[in-house]
């Protein structure tokens, strides 16, 4: 059995309340949450207004599900889940990934060897993901920054593991020809 999650008072009389309906104690969850919500949802989405539009609509979702948190992990934790859930049901609403390949097709567009990134920031590194296809965003962030598996993306996106493998390797790929492209520009 996972051990309980000692919350900080504040946060755990926040949580309390919200369960409650209290709007301030909303507001402080809101407040505490949304700057890291909307990193999350800036990093699926790639576009600001889409994200916040994502943002909105996980926090409707968050006070909804809220009397199912039961103290178990990190509410932030609980939490990005609910964001990162959101924000792959407006992909497959958009069907990001119609034009999808699998792994063999992928594997004809690589170049070779990786390049090194010690040259490049967190910024321009995160600009860059933000900047990938959103299939390719999609499947790169649910991969390397969230931590699923192929499996896990696949039945996620409605995608075979293939495709997931496929559509990380084409975001790899081209984020390294994008970091050789600012390196030259160095």
């Amino acid at each position: 059995m996972p051990e309980k999650l000692i919350l900080k008072p504040d946060e755990k009389r926040l949580i309390r309340l919200a369960k409650k309906g209290d709007p301030g104690a909303q507001k402080g969850l809101y407040d505490l949450l949304a700057p890291k919500m909307f990193a999350v949802c800036i990093r699926y989405m790639g576009d600001r207004m889409a994200a916040e539009d994502v943002l909105q609509d996980g926090f409707v979702t968050l006070f909804a599900k809220l009397d199912s948190f039961s103290g178990i992990g990190s509410f932030e934790g609980w939490a990005r889940k609910i964001f990162v859930n959101t924000a792959l049901m407006s992909l497959r609403k958009s069907d990001v990934l119609k034009d999808s390949g699998d792994i063999e097709e992928a594997r004809s567009l690589t170049g070779g060897g990786t390049t090194a990134f010690e040259d490049i920031g967190y910024k321009e590194l995160m600009d860059l993901i933000g900047g990938l296809p959103p299939g390719f965003r999609t499947v790169f962030n649910m991969y390397v920054i969230e931590g699923y598996s192929h499996k896990e993306i696949g039945e996620a996106l409605g995608i075979t593991e293939n495709t997931s493998r496929s559509q990380l390797q084409r975001a790899r790929t081209l984020l390294q020809s994008k970091i050789r492209e600012l390196s030259d520009d160095r």
